[in-house]
């Protein structure tokens, strides 16, 4: 049977989205969202998924009734997961991965994980590792590890709350996790480090389908139990699927977001530098993908302060007479120049000002 409309569920670290796509020509018939909000605790900052989920299920209901659900899919930011227990539900909160919590016992995880070469993986800060995440919830945690049955990437936690079934994707698990080896597409000697390797949700390719719906969301939402839920994928992946599947290499993608990523299929081999942020992704079928990447979307917000204000010829041609340059890095824990901290050359742009907007596109690009 011919699906027509797949309801894509779109997890980003800013938003929560859910979208009607119509399977012909990839136009959006309906949108919401809703923030993605951040819970500050007990045990630790983390993501509001049981609103996110009432959020989802009425949505679903609606867009069903609307239009027809032929499908389902999940993208969702990379860098996080989720511990599940043996009665099916979250055996701790999904970590917040900007939490410094995982920085306190670094020289300790330092001492166990992988190499770069064997994973892609740079070090990353606060808990951008999701296995540095996992090391440092099942260190201030003792009982947590034998309450956790299954260990899967963010995406497969909405597939499992949909479907009942354990999953990871291999897209997640490349996205500078630590867990996976790219280059021989199964997981890392980390998995092993850590005793996960009886935890770990089996690795998936994204377009595999986990199954049906359960009974109590086909129920809710009025979505036939047999509608098909796909694995999922890691959102700057999502991006890069359909060039992967439709264009002739060499090429390079830029994924926008909290995180711009640049990801190259086919290009020259070169030597990647993780202290500048490069690294290996893994694309939708499994493929490694040579990639760099910067907050940039966090950038923006920040220097914008929220004005929406439009760069025009006379701002550009002023900042570059003018000498004005915003220099590395407004965030600094990531990106190309981590370490170094944001300032102005040249007069600082009042904010809200056509300038501002000027110089800070010059920066991002």
């Amino acid at each position: 049977m011919t699906v027509r409309r797949i309801a894509v569920i779109d997890v980003g670290k800013t938003n929560v989205k859910l979208a009607l796509v119509d399977a012909e020509d990839m136009t959006e018939i309906a949108v919401v969202t809703r923030p993605n909000t951040v819970l500050p605790g007990p045990p630790y900052p983390h993501f509001d998924v049981d609103r996110h989920w009432d959020f989802l299920l009425n949505a679903l209901a609606k867009f069903h009734a609307d239009h027809g659900i032929g499908a389902i899919s999940v993208t969702t930011h990379g860098a996080s997961g989720a511990l599940i227990g043996a009665d099916g539900c979250l055996a701790a909160p999904v970590l917040d991965y900007e939490h410094p919590g995982p920085d306190t016992v670094a020289a300790e995880y330092e001492a166990l994980r992988p190499a770069f070469s064997e994973t892609g993986s740079p070090r990353l800060p606060v808990g951008l590792n999701l296995g540095a995440q996992i090391h440092w919830q099942f260190m201030i945690e003792p009982g947590l590890r034998k309450r956790t049955d299954a260990i899967v990437t963010y995406p497969q936690f909405w597939g499992h709350r949909l479907t009942g079934v354990s999953a990871s994707d291999v897209s997640s698990l490349g996205a500078h996790t630590d867990l996976w080896n790219p280059h021989k597409r199964r997981f890392s000697s980390l998995v092993e480090r850590l005793e996960l390797a009886d935890k770990m949700a089996p690795a998936r390719a994204s377009d595999d389908i986990l199954g049906p719906l359960l009974p109590e969301v086909a129920d809710r939402t009025g979505v036939p139990p047999e509608t098909p839920v796909h694995c999922g994928i890691h959102d700057s992946n999502a991006s890069l699927l359909p060039h992967v599947l439709h264009r002739k290499p060499p090429f390079s993608v830029v994924s926008t977001g909290t995180w711009v990523i640049v990801m190259t299929i086919g290009g020259a081999r070169v030597a990647l530098e993780p202290a500048r942020d490069t690294l290996i992704n893994v694309n939708g079928l499994g493929a490694p993908v040579p990639s760099a990447r910067f907050m940039g979307g966090r950038e923006f917000e920040i220097i914008s302060g929220g004005h929406a204000v439009e760069a025009d010829e006379g701002a550009m041609a002023r900042v570059i007479s003018d000498g004005i340059m915003l220099m590395p890095a407004i965030v600094s824990e990531s990106g190309p120049f981590q370490g170094r901290h944001a300032h102005w050359r040249g007069a600082q742009p009042n904010p809200g000002s056509p300038t501002r907007a000027a110089a800070l596109g010059f920066y991002l690009a």
